[in-house]
């Protein structure tokens, strides 16, 4: 199992990036929310999806992601240059929490959800979920766990009840300016 960090200080595409994290407590969310904005970059970071291949990561572009307290996900809105979502990435995770330095962090449980921005859904790496399983790298709990969230999300995202996508949307434009938050949710 993989643990990873919010600011993503090891990811070596980018050269140069901001980092901003702030914990909410509202009636809408509660939990970490971080934005992290590319400056500079080696390549573009495309990903591939059915037949359409998409450019998630490129100078100019923003990630804003939501870390949940008490839930077993993290949900990556991903803008391009121009503030459109190109894309919400759902992680499911076993556990979440934030370094000395205040940096959100969680444990991946491999197996994801992938919005696009046309409405597309794609459920991702269940064999690497099940890869886990058989190398012991999780427990039976763990990937009960994963296929439970996973299921739970779909249902959400399905029924539209999931609150990310507006709520992102919104905070994009409403919170977020320059890589700083502007005034509290």
């Amino acid at each position: 199992m993989k643990r990873k960090f919010g600011d993503r200080a090891n990811w070596r595409r980018i050269s140069r990036r901001r980092f901003t994290c702030r914990y909410v407590e509202s009636e809408r969310f509660t939990g970490y929310i971080t934005l992290y904005t590319i400056y500079n970059l080696k390549e573009p970071l495309w990903k591939t999806y059915g037949n359409h291949t998409y450019r998630i990561a490129d100078k100019g572009y923003s990630w804003l992601q939501y870390f949940p307290e008490n839930c077993h996900y993290i949900v990556t809105a991903m803008f391009n240059e121009r503030q459109e979502i190109i894309q919400w990435y759902i992680d499911t995770c076993k556990i979440q929490g934030v370094t000395d330095q205040g940096v959100p962090w969680f444990d991946d449980l491999y197996l994801d959800v992938v919005v696009l921005s046309n409405g597309e859904v794609f459920l991702l790496d269940e064999d690497e979920l099940d890869d886990a399983l058989r190398r012991s790298d999780i427990t039976t709990e763990d990937y009960n766990l994963a296929t439970l969230t996973a299921k739970h999300l779909l249902h959400e995202i399905d029924a539209h009840q999931f609150p990310y996508f507006m709520m992102s949307l919104e905070h994009r434009k409403q919170l977020f300016e320059n890589g700083e938050f502007r005034r509290k949710i």
